[in-house]
């Protein structure tokens, strides 16, 4: 997943970011409520990780501000509010899960799984491509019924492809799947991965439309 880190503690969100990063995501890191809210406006996020006490406003305003333009998009609150008031607060202005600080970095990653799999659930709970039976839900797939186990990479790729199954997916459009701002990308890296889910999965897994980008096979 594409992860958006939202929180100006630099000695806890570098504990986060590498520890969601460990995970086989990509983070971004922000620390103030105007970088976030570029950020957002620029890259499509699979998860927002938001705290709500930063230097220049409060989290709340980013969030409600995404609910009313239309965006889905899950986000956790991470923050030392811990009165049942903030909670409600929070949650009635779209947040999806509430973690107060300080947090297990094991309980975490939980609920970012389980939030993750609610929208994926919600959103398309299974692709049928060929042989395959790709569960977002879940995160698996299966080839003839038997599950392959993927890495963290190789499933970013394949979700991406399975998200939108009938459209082609740019190049770029992966990669930004797979890396945070900043990360150095090989000219090769999609090829690599598009080459191991093809041993994995079957050479016919993913189409290669040559200059144009990749589209699941069928």
């Amino acid at each position: 997943m594409r992860i958006l880190l939202i929180e100006d503690d630099a000695v806890l969100g570098e504990a986060v970011r590498d520890y969601v990063a460990g995970l086989g995501h990509a983070v971004d890191w922000m620390r103030t409520l105007d970088d976030g809210r570029t950020a957002t406006g620029t890259i499509g996020y699979d998860l927002v990780l938001l705290d709500l006490r930063l230097p220049d406003g409060s989290g709340l305003c980013l969030l409600q501000e995404l609910r009313r333009s239309g965006a889905a998009t899950p986000v956790i609150i991470l923050t030392a509010h811990d009165q049942i008031s903030d909670r409600i607060e929070g949650l009635n202005s779209g947040a999806d899960d509430y973690l107060v600080k300080p947090f297990n970095l094991g309980e975490l990653g939980a609920r970012m799984l389980a939030v993750a799999r609610r929208y994926a659930g919600a959103a398309l709970p299974a692709v049928e491509a060929g042989p395959l039976a790709i569960r977002l839900a879940d995160r698996r797939v299966l080839r003839d019924g038997v599950p392959v186990d993927l890495s963290s990479r190789e499933w970013a790729v394949l979700a991406r492809l399975a998200a939108r199954p009938d459209a082609i997916v740019s190049k770029a459009q992966i990669e930004e799947a797979l890396y945070a701002f900043g990360s150095e990308i090989e000219s090769n890296t999609v090829e690599v991965y598009v080459s191991r889910l093809r041993k994995k999965l079957g050479r016919t897994c993913v189409e290669t439309l040559r200059g144009i980008g990749y589209r699941l096979g069928r």
